[in-house]
């Protein structure tokens, strides 16, 4: 996942868009598995994962990687 949001910096990505493309099939309505993903690479990457840097959440719609 954070390979995909990194090579597509600032674009944003619904959470039913990447469980399609990480997992290749449709996400069925739960989206939390992505959710808790990007919870999880947020504790290894930021400094601070309660206010990132890297990844941030998009309001209504998902996640950006936000290139240096």
């Amino acid at each position: 996942m954070i390979v995909l949001l990194a090579q597509n910096p600032d674009k944003v990505f619904s959470n039913e868009e990447l469980f399609s493309t990480i997992w290749g099939i449709e996400s069925l309505g739960d989206v939390r598995t992505v959710m808790v993903h990007i919870s999880n690479i947020r504790k290894k990457i930021e400094e601070n994962p309660r206010n990132p840097v890297f990844i941030q959440t998009v309001k209504g719609v998902g996640y950006r990687f936000i290139g240096t």
